[in-house]
């Protein structure tokens, strides 16, 4: 009798089956996505990007001499990076010992070929980087851009970042079916519908429920803001308020997130009367603004309230980043007008008013940049806060962008509840035209550090006239407004000055309450001339600044007064806080 067939393997077909499924299911949302969304190509080169890359790749060639130097020593290292994996314990790796978070997954080091495809990739990232540096014939800003625009596309092909070259994405797909690739693609296609990369599980939070939840109520309100009194939480209060300004390209609830977290709610129970301006998510109402906007209607306009409501001569105030620089310019304002007496004291959080060093932003802030965001608001009122997230993100490209892309696009998995980065995911349009006053008299022109450089309600300002007391913090690792910037308002002010060093950065070197017990701070008593002398010669404090700049505020804040309670003042309650503003989403 012949032999009976060979039974059928039924499993390869079905993995088959299920592969041809999820491809077919893939494309389908992928056809209906294009159907419903009409989208258009960018500008060819919009920030001069290509320009300055071919620029950069030019420079690179002209000093053959430093370009041979590199490829040999690059060639040595490849060859010693070969030769440890052929035969394991003649050579050390040159990139054995070096840490990455992209390669942490034990994955990366259980299979050969993909230890030696992560070593390969960490030693060629290494002299492209070398390589970037120094590039002759390009002006300090070109060098600047030139070396950002290749870390971006360094930190691009990572083999981290590719399904194909991940053993943990691999491993997933095999574990699932393929299902990860799938749910991923579905948050992909979402991320593309909404215009903006989620980075974590939006459902978990909303304001007002579980974050922007101290105690208050709106008391005043203008097209610009929504001022906001918090409910005391001790029975007297000293006497001189605090007037919290927020930065507008956020919300103000960073300053608010959860209780435990919260400045503004730990503030309150220091005894201050506290006051925060909400700012309206510019829309067309707002068209018009300008700097001069922001500080007459907006900062002088919520001073006055406050002294209004408290009875009072004078406010402590808070600048948060941008508004920071334009309450720096108010203080100037105030001093030309003789009413100066009216803060008490300024304190700035990470805030700026000299760009002559003013970090890694700068590098957009040139004519293709500006001429970019001139093309992408020329028939709009307001600059779309997603646009401002993103050039923000590209900053912490790695930690903002391709963690995401990674964990969630690939891996499939779930978004993690995160009050930080729900915050940080509420962005906020700003008015187009404020905006590009902005980028070209503050940060291109540098106007606000010379002296009757830029005019504001018509006063001429130089901030060599401000002697308020000022208490300047700034972040050891901001990239966003570097401590060395920061340090440069002391040099401007001449009145009664302390600067704080503050561990980690804009954010977390901020939001750091005295419970979480984390980073540090550096402090000195007498302030050099220079930020390096300062870092020299500064005393270190473990745990948070806050409770310093408690002790700093207090024998300035006058005598103990009854608490007062919000909308029992000349102005009625309007709404509960955080009020209406603030929930405005894009």
């Amino acid at each position: 009798m012949p032999d009976a067939p060979t039974p059928i393997d039924p499993q390869p077909i079905e993995q088959f089956q299920k592969w041809t499924e999820l491809m077919g299911r893939g494309q389908q949302m992928m056809l209906e996505f294009m159907s419903k969304e009409q989208t258009s190509l960018p500008a060819a080169d919009p920030l001069g990007i290509m320009a300055t890359w071919g620029r950069a790749m030019n420079a690179a060639m002209t000093d053959p001499a430093k370009l041979f130097d590199l490829q040999s020593r690059y060639l040595k290292d490849a060859m010693t990076l070969w030769q440890s994996f052929l035969s394991p314990g003649s050579a050390t790796s040159p990139v054995a010992g070096v840490k990455d978070k992209r390669f942490a997954g034990e994955a990366w080091r259980e299979t050969p070929a993909f230890d030696f495809l992560r070593q390969s990739y960490l030693l060629a990232a290494s002299y492209v980087m070398e390589g970037s540096r120094d590039l002759e014939g390009l002006d300090d800003h070109e060098k600047a851009k030139a070396q950002f625009l290749i870390k971006q596309y360094v930190d691009a092909i990572s083999p981290s970042n590719f399904a194909l070259t991940n053993p943990e994405v691999m491993k997933k797909t095999v574990e699932t079916g393929g299902s990860n690739l799938l749910k991923g693609l579905e948050f992909l296609l979402d991320d593309l519908k909404s215009g903006r990369m989620r980075m974590t599980d939006e459902n978990a939070f909303e304001v007002g429920r579980n974050v922007a939840i101290t105690p208050g109520k709106v008391v005043w309100e203008n097209r610009l803001f929504q001022l906001i009194q918090y409910a005391p939480a001790t029975p007297k209060v000293h006497a001189v308020p605090l007037l919290i300004f927020p930065p507008w390209i956020n919300k103000f609830y960073i300053l608010d997130l959860t209780a435990e977290k919260s400045f503004i709610r730990w503030a309150v129970e220091q005894g201050l009367t506290v006051f925060v301006t909400s700012w309206k998510n510019a829309d067309e109402t707002l068209a018009d603004a300008t700097m001069d906007t922001y500080v007459g209607e907006g900062l002088l306009t919520a001073l006055e309230r406050v002294l209004e409501i408290c009875g009072t001569k004078s406010t402590h105030t808070i600048g948060y980043c941008v508004a920071g620089t334009n309450l720096a310019a108010a203080l100037a304002v105030l001093a030309a007008r003789g009413e100066a007496e009216k803060i008490a004291s300024a304190t700035f959080f990470t805030a700026q008013v000299d760009m002559s060093e003013c970090g890694e932003l700068a590098i957009f802030i040139d004519e293709p940049g500006l001429e970019a965001v001139e093309r992408i608001t020329a028939d709009k009122p307001v600059l779309d806060g997603r646009i401002m997230a993103s050039t923000f993100n590209m900053l912490r490209s790695n930690d903002l962008i391709w963690n995401y892309v990674v964990n969630n696009y690939l891996m499939g998995k779930d978004y993690f509840p995160f009050d930080l980065l729900y915050w940080n995911s509420d962005a906020t349009n700003v008015p187009a035209k404020w905006h590009r006053q902005y980028l070209e008299d503050i940060y291109r022109d540098n106007k606000l550090a010379q002296p009757g450089g830029l005019s504001v309600l018509g006063v001429p300002i130089d901030l060599t006239t401000v002697h308020t007391p000022a208490y300047i913090q700034g972040g050891k690792e901001d990239h966003i407004a570097p401590a060395r910037s920061a340090y440069k308002l002391t040099s401007h002010f001449k009145g009664d000055t302390r600067f704080v060093l503050a561990g980690s950065g804009h954010i977390a070197g901020v939001v750091n309450p005295p419970s979480a017990n984390k980073y540090q701070f550096w402090t000195s008593d007498k302030l050099p001339a220079t930020f390096d002398d300062f870092v020299q010669t500064a005393t270190e404090t473990k745990g948070s600044w806050w409770p310093d700049w408690i002790k700093w505020l207090t024998p300035r804040s006058g005598s103990q007064v009854k608490a007062r309670i919000p909308g029992e003042g000349p102005f009625a309650a309007i709404e509960d806080a955080p009020g209406r503003y603030v929930k405005e989403r894009i």
